[in-house]
């Protein structure tokens, strides 16, 4: 059983060729010991930092350790679809899945910091087991003080299997919630750019302004109120 991070290689065009990029495969070299030791291990990822519409989401995923998910990567180098079918899988196969939101209102009250705190407490505290160890993406503890050992990967979607499983379903999730509200909010065709600043979605948003899920306290939108949207 392998047990750490390899890579794929796949194809892409640039200028006209195809040319080939490496494509980390995730392993459970940060899962192992804990395993080993019989800890309960989650990984931890969220989603919609960077949108200027819709709430930030966490999953916490509890992978076991003798199964795994094939073709399970980092949801960023995925597609739509390929999302689709590995969150269905990772939810047959996981031990446990939890999801937990801020709300944009609440990243407008509390700020995305806090925001961000809020929402991975509520996608741990959703998991029908307590972990004993959080894997986290990235180098902040945003859930220091919660009462877990936490390790930080920077990369941890590329590296370990339960964060990329973590980052997959928290993508899925928060997609299929801006699909749904589209219908609400047809301007902003949130089903397309997911509440992130696309080309389109400034254009809606300099013609008819913010809507009930956008976040209102950014610098981009309350730039609206004076006339004028940032580039």
């Amino acid at each position: 059983m392998t047990t750490t991070a390899a890579s794929e290689s796949v194809t892409e065009p640039a200028g006209g060729r195809r040319r080939r990029r490496k494509v980390p495969v995730p392993g459970v070299r940060a899962e192992r010991p804990h395993w080993d030791a019989g800890a309960v291990v989650a990984g931890v990822d969220e989603v919609g930092c960077g949108a200027w519409a819709g709430p930030v989401t966490y999953a916490a995923v509890v992978m076991p350790s003798d199964r795994r998910v094939y073709k399970l990567r980092d949801s960023k180098v995925l597609s739509a679809p390929e999302r689709e079918r590995l969150a269905d899988r990772v939810r047959s196969v996981a031990l446990a899945v939890g999801v937990g939101h801020a709300s944009n209102e609440e990243i407008d009250q509390l700020g995305l910091s806090e925001a961000r705190r809020v929402a991975a407490r509520r996608a741990v505290e959703a998991l029908p087991v307590r972990p004993d160890v959080l894997l986290l993406d990235g180098n902040w503890d945003f859930l220091a003080g919660y009462g877990t050992h936490n390790e930080l990967l920077v990369g941890g979607d590329g590296r370990s299997t339960s964060i990329a499983a973590a980052s997959i379903v928290a993508k899925v999730t928060r997609d299929a919630m801006l699909r749904a509200w589209d219908a609400d909010h047809p301007r902003y065709a949130f089903a397309s750019n997911k509440g992130y600043p696309s080309p389109g979605h400034r254009a809606a948003l300099r013609k008819h302004g913010p809507c009930a899920l956008h976040r209102h306290s950014w610098a981009p939108i309350a730039a609206l109120r004076q006339g004028r949207l940032f580039s």
